[in-house]
């Protein structure tokens, strides 16, 4: 960002100037907490990146910065699950499963390949009513755990992540809460 020289894509610098997460709350439909770290203004050029090679390492950095401290600051009493929505790779990794496996830790275990979209239409950019018409028809894999923490990298209109609760609350699975970079809403 300040284009100084660092072996990081990002210097540690600016990570700490301008990628200090916050924590941002806002409800789903079904009263499911979404939380969130950046707004979305803040970070949406990096995000920009995720289809690209330079994206893997943006993502990580974020990851690092936001999701990981969360587990180091918050313990679980029980064994949960920490889900990627729709963790297919594009562009040689996958920006979801990057933010999952920060979240690994003694009680949260990161869950891959088991909630994948069927349409691959893109959201970016589209409205409520084109999402709510264009279903992600998520295929569920199965798996034993029953509780889980969701995890994206945006929140806009919130159908994709209500979608994806849904489709676990019908498989008899308890979302806890979901977990995004940022959210589109937060000014």
């Amino acid at each position: 960002m300040c284009e100084s020289l660092s072996l990081k894509h990002i210097c540690y610098s600016c990570q700490e100037l301008y990628l200090t997460p916050k924590i941002y709350k806002r409800q789903l439909s079904d009263n499911i907490q979404v939380i969130s770290f950046y707004k979305y203004e803040e970070i949406k050029d990096l995000l920009h990146t995720k289809h690209t090679d330079l994206g893997f390492h943006i993502y990580n950095i974020l990851a690092t910065k936001s999701m990981k401290l969360f587990t180091d600051a918050f313990h679980f009493d029980s064994k949960i699950v920490a889900l990627s929505i729709d963790d297919s790779i594009k562009s040689g990794y996958s920006h979801t499963a990057i933010l999952a496996k920060t979240l690994k830790s003694q009680t949260v275990k990161p869950l891959f390949n088991k909630l994948r979209a069927k349409n691959e239409i893109s959201y970016s950019g589209k409205s409520r009513e084109f999402r709510l018409k264009n279903p992600r028809n998520f295929d569920l894999k199965q798996f034993k755990e029953k509780d889980i923490i969701l995890v994206d990298d945006i929140i806009t209109t919130g159908s994709t992540l209500n979608e994806a609760v849904n489709i676990l609350h019908k498989a008899d699975k308890e979302v806890l809460f979901c977990l995004v970079l940022c959210d589109v809403r937060v000014i």
